[in-house]
């Protein structure tokens, strides 16, 4: 957001309420919001994980300055939404289970994105919020093939594509629950970000799947990668599109896909980081796996599954509505990567010749 679009930002518009805000792009949303003299309210599954929040904040060099608070409420229950909403003026939704390893069913994410998505816009209609902004996935938009490969806000990704894994299933149904009871209830609004891979610095001590994959590829953990393109986009500018989409009047009832450009492949990711930083470059991927090998080795390895739905497709996804209506200006695809390495290294990531964070 420019200067002069924080200028026009009255600095008493009323709480914000921050669900995830222990993640990557919550973190950063809370960090953002105090920056911006909002005051806000993040929620807590239960007492005692306030911690998390406050020393991202402090990782990010933020003083609240008696603007944040914290309220206890479970996306799996109605308890303490109702006092968690109380003098809200807006929401950001950013929580929602992402998993560690693939659940044993997929229920065990489908019905904790798609209820607690509903818990939280129905609490916020009832408390007289005007508008829940709410971050889905481009998992909801573009994984299901279509010819030429083109996508934006208009497409979604079929919950039955063959192969799906079931994150992306859960995104699509909560986002699809999500329109369908605002669509059905009235008396809110709704706006829908759709980021693709999110990536940047991270605040938090518990890096997310796309910082760690970048982890991963600086300590040689990964000499060899599925082929698989993808969009990127920095968790910053993540935050400041929902911002926009928090205030902007056209914003309302929209889905906004956050990419920074065009699509990169996990070879592409590892190119970047071996420009610039060549200290690393003994441990970077090496080798790409084909289309048909990545078919194979989905049958045994979870974690290949999302590539193998792809098939080695690239998909053009397209930021022209978020540019247009908005005025959302993303980082470049390179700054953001060398940006996640760089905290990577300065949180006491070692590579080979000590090299240090890049000015």
């Amino acid at each position: 957001m420019s200067a002069e679009d924080r200028n026009a930002v009255p600095r008493d518009l009323g709480t914000v309420l921050v669900t995830g805000g222990t993640g990557l792009v919550g973190s950063h949303s809370v960090a953002r919001l105090l920056r911006e003299g909002y005051r806000t309210r993040v929620t807590v599954r239960a007492s005692g994980q306030e911690a998390g929040v406050l020393a991202a904040l402090r990782r990010a060099g933020v003083d609240p300055a008696g603007r944040l608070e914290f309220a206890v409420a479970d996306l799996g229950s109605d308890g303490g939404w109702g006092a968690a909403l109380d003098g809200v003026g807006h929401v950001l939704h950013h929580a929602s289970p992402f998993p560690v390893r693939p659940p044993e069913t997929e229920d065990e994410l489908v019905r904790p994105a798609r209820e607690g998505a509903l818990r939280v816009i129905a609490a916020a209609r009832e408390a007289g919020v005007p508008r829940v902004v709410m971050t889905s996935s481009y998992a909801a938009v573009g994984y299901t093939a279509k010819p030429g490969d083109h996508y934006s806000e208009t497409d979604w990704t079929d919950p039955d594509t063959e192969g799906l894994p079931a994150y992306h299933r859960s995104k699509v149904l909560a986002e699809r629950a999500a329109w369908d009871h605002v669509h059905t209830h009235g008396d809110i609004e709704l706006t829908v970000i759709n980021p693709t891979g999110i990536f940047g610095p991270p605040l938090g001590d518990r890096p997310s799947g796309s910082v760690g994959l970048v982890k991963g590829m600086l300590t040689g953990r990964m000499p060899v990668v599925p082929i698989m393109y993808f969009g990127v986009v920095d968790v910053r500018d993540v935050v400041d599109l929902h911002l926009r989409a928090m205030l902007h009047p056209k914003a309302a009832g929209e889905r906004f896909i956050a990419v920074s450009g065009s699509s990169v492949s996990f070879f592409d990711m590892a190119g970047i980081l071996r420009r610039h930083f060549p200290a690393a470059a003994g441990l970077l991927p090496a080798a790409e796996l084909t289309v048909e090998q990545v078919i194979e080795g989905a049958k045994t390895d979870p974690a290949l599954r999302d590539a193998a739905t792809l098939r080695g497709r690239i998909p053009v996804i397209s930021n022209e509505k978020a540019r247009s209506v908005l005025d959302w200006r993303p980082r470049d695809v390179t700054e953001t990567i060398v940006a996640t390495a760089d905290a990577l290294i300065r949180d006491g990531l070692t590579l080979p010749t000590g090299d240090g964070p890049r000015a």
